[in-house]
């Protein structure tokens, strides 16, 4: 990485960081403005390029959503132009990108961030909410009544919303119907609490040569280890990462969630080798396709993308008769988050608005439109996936049991990471509390060690919500990086769902 452009990453990562910092796109705007233009241009950007990355992405919006936009325009008597600029280039490059337009107050009026990037790009200043930018239409939208609340929460931040989701994804635990026979366990398994898991492994244990379970654990697992492993358990302990501003620190939701990774792994029910191996995740991938992995938790792109019969990457050819799926329990019925007794975790991208743009009517109008049904529809011809809206997601998906598990059940429960600059090392302190319980820690030394160095990543302990009782054992906080140290972590992004990262 070159001088200049590790300037570009310490500016954005600064402006993340401190609300009152470097920005422009905070400053008031009239979303009146241009409303009654007879001719107006408008710019869309996305990570995605014809013949190249996310190509079916590019396609769409140049083929399908600027054509019919355009006509229904001249159809009310208004000439519309729009482009789209195409990007075809890494998450961070993308995102840098993006940020230095907006600081700027220049970029295209109508642009795709990661939801895990909304928190941040709003506390620099870069985006505004949508109600403030449009004014009352943004609420008026009628769409909104067919996007669950908890799939709005991607597109939000402190209670507003910044854009709109078109697609989402969920987590879920996945086990092999054949195993599960022969251990004596039903066909139709869904586990009502952590000890409904464990009592599963335990019956997995007696099959030679299976894992029971593979909860991603460790460093080497990366995001997995937080995504489909930390976080869905953290909502089944009643608890959110990032709550009311507060992050959670090493009280007991913590501890119960690494307690329940002390006796996978204590207990010989999960293979802690494969948590440390570089390649790790895809061997649990190959692993449970060759039927040798009892219970799995990951998002539904392992379904989708990974054991595909036909397109997967660890193609399972009997997925669809011996692969069973269900819901992650809370730690106990009724212990999970908002007092649910099953939840889960989603990622996903959301279109926004430059809060600059000269024609915010104009603007909100093209971003309704492109997540109208007929245009999400057209986006998922030939593919199928998961969409925000209900309404199309019961036509899209009626031919597809899964999917329409996924949408039906597991969108009303799920949760999202915060969208701020300090997540990304928070769940590295994450994964470290889990491999070191793996190694032989226990749940206390670790949670105590992670709420330690929680504090030096978010600022202090007044970041942090005030820790329940229980034992608090001391341990060493480890080495503590200064802010300029810890920069290029705030710009790390995963488009979720694209390639499954998150």
């Amino acid at each position: 990485m070159g001088f200049s452009r590790r300037r570009i990453i310490a500016a954005c990562a600064v402006a993340a960081l401190v609300p009152a910092g470097c920005g422009g796109g905070g400053s008031s705007t009239d979303p009146e403005r241009g409303k009654d233009a007879k001719r107006f241009s408008l710019t869309i950007t996305r990570n995605a390029i014809e013949g190249g990355k996310n190509t079916e992405e590019a396609e769409w919006i140049a083929k399908k959503v600027i054509p019919a936009f355009e006509a229904a325009q001249k159809a009310k008597g208004v000439t519309a132009k729009v482009t789209f600029r195409g990007q075809g280039v890494d998450d961070e490059a993308y995102k840098t990108k993006l940020a230095l337009d907006l600081k700027s107050r220049s970029g295209t009026d109508i642009m795709d961030v990661d939801g895990i990037w909304v928190g941040e790009f709003a506390q620099a200043g870069y985006l505004r909410p949508l109600s403030e930018v449009v004014g009352a239409p943004a609420d008026g939208w009628d769409g909104w009544q067919h996007i669950p609340g908890a799939v709005q929460q991607l597109a939000s931040f402190e209670g507003k919303r910044y854009g709109i989701p078109p697609s989402t994804d969920g987590r879920l635990l996945f086990y092999n119907k054949k195993l599960f026979a022969r251990a004596g366990l039903p066909e139709g398994w869904q586990p009502k609490s952590w000890a409904d898991i464990l009592t599963a492994g335990r019956a997995l244990k007696k099959l030679p040569g299976v894992t029971p379970i593979q909860l991603n654990a460790g460093t080497a697992m990366g995001e997995a280890t937080t995504m489909q492993g930390v976080l869905p358990l953290l909502a089944g302990a009643g608890a959110e990462i990032r709550s009311a501003g507060k992050w959670t620190g090493g009280g007991q939701a913590v501890r119960n969630v690494l307690g329940l990774y002390a006796q996978v792994y204590g207990q010989g029910l999960g293979d802690p080798k494969l948590q440390q191996e570089a390649k790790g995740r895809d061997k649990s991938f190959e692993e449970f396709a060759d039927g040798r992995i009892g219970i799995l938790g990951e998002g539904d792109y392992f379904w989708r993308d990974v054991i595909n019969p036909k397109t997967g990457v660890a193609k399972m050819g009997t997925r669809n008769q011996d692969v069973g799926y269900a819901m992650f329990p809370a730690m106990a019925p009724g212990k999970g988050i908002r007092g649910q007794s099953f939840v889960s975790m989603s990622g996903g991208a959301v279109t926004v608005l430059n809060p600059n743009t000269k024609y915010p009517q104009q603007a909100f109008e093209l971003l309704a439109f492109m997540n109208s049904p007929a245009m999400t529809k057209a986006r998922t011809a030939g593919t199928p996936e998961i969409t925000s809206r209900t309404d199309v997601n019961k036509q899209i998906l009626a031919g597809d049991p899964f999917l329409t598990f996924v949408a039906d059940r597991i969108l009303p429960i799920t949760a999202y990471r915060p969208g701020v600059a300090a997540y990304p090392e928070v769940s590295v302190a994450l994964q470290e509390a889990t491999a070191a319980v793996v190694a032989g820690k226990s749940p206390e030394e670790a949670a105590a060690r992670y709420g330690k160095k929680l504090e030096g990543i978010v600022g202090g302990a007044a970041n942090v919500a005030p820790a329940d009782e229980g034992p608090a054992v001391g341990a060493s906080p480890g080495p503590r990086r200064g802010l300029r140290d810890r920069l290029p972590g705030g710009l790390r992004g995963c488009l979720a769902g694209s390639a499954g990262c998150g």
